[in-house]
């Protein structure tokens, strides 16, 4: 399961994982609690894999924040997004040198460490699986 299947929709906690459509949306599973939810077209719903991270330079999709973050980790969860805005900003810097600090808020990098957690703490460890399939497809062509 790649972080094309993993969903965050606004005013519910945490993260959800896709597992059907329907005719007005779709059902969505909480990683949180394993409840199963209908989610249809009002929700703003944010995909992971379409989310990217401001830098200097470019956007870097957070699929690979979320890899910097597990190597540095050695695959174990990262800080608490309840830290203070400091340590998060600090550990952000870390992970990310170059990000873009006009543009990225202490919210942005709480949400993000949360959703890593969330995503650790339910055996999601390989945040590179879109690429791999991107580069197996190109190698079949």
């Amino acid at each position: 399961m790649g972080l094309d299947k993993i969903l965050a929709i606004s005013g519910k906690p945490g993260l959800y994982e896709l597992t059907a459509q329907t005719r007005g949306g779709f059902v969505a599973k909480s990683l949180l609690d394993g409840k199963k939810i209908a989610v249809n077209m009002r929700h703003n719903v944010s995909i992971l894999s379409e989310i990217a991270i401001y830098t200097y330079t470019e956007e870097i999709p957070l699929g690979e924040v979320f890899q910097k973050i597990k190597e540095k980790e050695n695959g174990e969860e990262a800080i608490s997004h309840k830290a203070s805005k400091k340590e998060l900003e600090d550990y952000f810097s870390e992970v990310l040198p170059d990000y873009d600090e006009d543009r990225v808020y202490a919210s942005d990098m709480k949400k993000i460490f949360q959703w890593y957690n969330i995503l650790i703490k339910n055996g999601f460890t390989d945040f590179s699986k879109e690429e791999k399939a991107e580069e197996t497809r190109d190698e079949e062509e």
